[in-house]
């Protein structure tokens, strides 16, 4: 495994253990950036417009349209680390 992915994975299990649960437009970016580093663009029918929270869950994801998947493992675990240190 390369070092990009043990440190995705690690960054998975440390976002479990952070002391405070972080604000919502933080876990949209570290779900979108999950997401495009997974499963690749955003596909799929877009939500509807009462489902308010999948709505924003798939907005985020696709913003990151054309992204790489090893660019958003390092967006997912700089956004980890980041939170790591304001503890």
């Amino acid at each position: 495994m390369s070092d990009l992915k043990q440190r995705f994975a690690q960054a998975q299990e440390d976002v479990v253990s952070l002391a405070e649960r972080p604000d919502n437009a933080t876990l949209l970016k570290l779900y979108a950036f999950y997401k495009q580093a997974t499963d690749g663009d955003a596909g799929g029918d877009k939500p509807g417009m009462f489902d308010l929270v999948a709505k924003k869950k798939y907005e985020a994801w696709s913003g990151l349209k054309g992204m790489a998947a090893e660019e958003a493992m390092q967006g997912y675990v700089d956004e980890v680390e980041r939170l790591l240190n304001e503890e």
